[in-house]
């Protein structure tokens, strides 16, 4: 679990919608192609953090699972039910992903606790994501971007409130960003193909002297 949004400090972002808006599917998708689009020829990376033991916790693997399927061009997905990444493994995991995927851009997503006001919201920052803090945990940052959803209420008894966060919310929240990164994936994967059409139309034909 994040708390880039907790306790209550206001951070800098580039994109916040509530899961609830309408146009929260297309709008997340521009923010991601806005930041992914720069990443040169860096493997993209979507590290999703959580755990299925805890419902408000189960954000990040959620979205790795709806996306474990979709033959994604552009993003590496990591972190499903099956194989989540959570505190206990954290390190281990990274090391490895890391490890075949060196130099990668990293989008990090999970879940986050905030104010009453705030809950339902997903945030898009342009800072790393810091997993654990609220439960006192030491975990390295993650990520050149963070992608983060405010399952609960947050500032007292954060454990109790992610164990009783409804399922629902969670999983209408996934639901919905990962219908953002497949079709942020589909924009990538056009915009590389117009690139590499461009580049190639600079090249002399086969009638031109060189």
């Amino acid at each position: 679990m994040s708390t880039n949004l907790w306790p209550f400090k206001k951070r800098p972002t580039t994109f916040r919608c509530h899961a609830e808006e309408a146009s929260l599917t297309e709008d997340l998708a521009h923010a991601l192609v806005e930041f992914c689009k720069h990443r040169g020829n860096r493997d993209l990376l979507l590290i999703c953090i959580g755990t299925d033991r805890s419902t408000g916790d189960s954000l990040g693997p959620l979205v790795g699972n709806l996306l474990e399927g979709q033959n994604l061009n552009q993003f590496h997905v990591h972190g499903t039910l099956a194989e989540p990444i959570h505190a206990a493994n954290m390190e281990k995991r990274l090391a490895s992903i890391y490890k075949t995927h060196p130099n990668a851009f990293v989008v990090a997503l999970d879940a986050c606790l905030g104010k009453t006001a705030n809950v339902g919201y997903i945030t898009l920052s342009a800072e790393p994501l810091k997993p654990g803090a609220a439960m006192g945990k030491n975990l390295p940052e993650i990520g050149d971007i963070c992608l983060t959803g405010i399952v609960n209420v947050g500032g007292l008894m954060d454990f109790y409130m992610l164990q009783s966060t409804r399922l629902h919310v969670v999983m209408s929240m996934a639901q919905k960003i990962s219908k953002a990164v497949a079709a942020a994936d589909q924009q990538l994967t056009a915009l590389q193909t117009a690139k590499t059409k461009k580049a190639y139309s600079f090249l002399p034909t086969k009638t031109e002297p060189l």
